[in-house]
């Protein structure tokens, strides 16, 4: 894939639009926000379908349950706070008031791990896949840009049951294909190449193909798989990059435990044993940073992934 940058803009900008969009297709959508619409960006909606949107305060456990019920009552609620709060504090409500009962609601929980920036670890949340990923019947999606967040709410709201998308807060260059595919539980190759894989999850998919191009000046040939879909996890494609390449490498701008990295291990264990190396935060908490800076110190840039797979390549010969 050769990286065409379209525009600049954020996930949670993106997830904003394509709420106020499909708002005006279906009647049946309804949007709530705990007190942070202007930084969701949920608001969007709000200001389009006032009828339809509900600020529940800072409250967000209520608004779990109050998503629950709009969603008994046959509408498509979409529930939108930071991450931190919402798989965070919520946590008991998204699992006992949501998914026990697998009900139709939506969450899309913005500013998520490191690149949330001067907020601090407090507010940077690195769990959230974790969190929601080990709920029996919740579906997680993760979309790399912006034309990506339109198709996972587009796709959140087709399906039928609870859906987690993790939306960034940090503005990002938007570089796939406006007709590219996006399907829940499949992943997509953005570049082919038979010495390593670099399979990586939202911010760091662009930094994947970063790293790619810059390998392939060394002579390393990179295979670039996007998994946008946490859960269900494309098995099938993991294991053929795995025999393809013998080397697989994971990047994720949050926990190595429990996230993309865990999910990608807990596949190759079982059906193909194969060099794994998982890039992301090392059992730590974030701090207050520039978004840029922190990546950097946490090693998740295109410059360290190309340095990791430069040593994973050696080492697995």
């Amino acid at each position: 894939m050769t990286i065409n940058i379209k525009e600049i803009k954020a996930i949670r900008v993106a997830t904003g639009a394509a709420l106020a969009e499909l708002g005006a297709e279906r009647k049946d959508i309804v949007a709530l926000d705990a007190d942070l619409a202007h930084a969701t960006m949920s608001c969007t909606f709000g200001e389009k379908f006032p009828d339809r949107f509900f600020n529940c305060g800072i409250a967000e456990q209520n608004m779990i349950c109050m998503a629950a019920g709009l969603a008994i009552s046959g509408f498509v609620p979409v529930a939108s706070t930071f991450a931190m709060f919402g798989a965070g504090r919520a946590y008991e409500q998204v699992r006992n008031s949501v998914c026990y009962p697998h009900l139709n609601v939506k969450l899309v929980f913005s500013h998520s791990g490191l690149s949330v920036g001067e907020d601090g670890g407090s507010h940077q949340a690195i769990e959230d896949i974790s969190l929601m990923r080990s709920i029996p019947g919740m579906t997680v999606l993760v979309p790399c840009d912006g034309n990506e967040a339109r198709k996972a709410l587009r796709a959140a709201v087709t399906f039928k049951g609870p859906v987690y998308i993790r939306a960034a807060r940090l503005p990002s260059p938007v570089f796939t294909a406006d007709d590219a595919p996006f399907e829940i539980g499949k992943a997509v190759t953005l570049r082919e190449g038979g010495d390593v894989a670099i399979i990586a999850t939202g911010l760091m998919v662009y930094q994947a193909l970063l790293a790619a191009e810059e390998l392939e000046k060394t002579g390393i040939q990179a295979t670039v798989l996007n998994i946008h879909s946490i859960k269900p996890i494309d098995r099938q494609a993991i294991i053929d990059v795995a025999r393809k390449t013998r080397r697989v490498i994971t990047v994720e701008e949050h926990s190595v435990i429990g996230g993309l990295g865990s999910a990608v291990a807990e596949v190759l264990s079982e059906e193909c044993p194969t060099a794994l190396k998982r890039m992301g935060v090392q059992d730590r908490f974030g701090q207050s940073g520039t978004p840029e800076a922190l990546l950097d110190y946490y090693g998740l840039t295109s410059k360290h992934i190309v340095e990791t797979a430069k040593e994973v390549v050696e080492r697995v010969k």
